[in-house]
């Protein structure tokens, strides 16, 4: 079993992204990036692979055209497919 000390918790999260706490929490309502709860508090726990996994995801968008507001929306469609 993995110790909760490897989990970032929501602003932790975001930052590492470089987003806001409340767009990742609607990614996580939304399906786009996994989180689990912690069993004491409820918070919401991201893994660094998760996180990074959504990072590349967007870079590798980013490699074939410049990110604008349409290759966001097209990721965000795309995902929920």
């Amino acid at each position: 079993m993995e110790k909760l000390s490897v989990y970032f918790r929501i602003s932790k999260a975001a930052e590492y992204l470089g987003v806001s706490p409340n767009t990742l929490r609607n990614w996580v309502n939304a399906g786009k990036v996994a989180a689990i709860r912690h069993p004491v508090n409820d918070y919401r726990l991201f893994k660094r692979e998760d996180l990074d996994a959504l990072l590349k995801q967007v870079a590798a968008a980013t490699q074939k055209s410049p990110m604008n507001k349409t290759t966001l929306a097209h990721l965000d469609t795309e995902k929920s497919m």
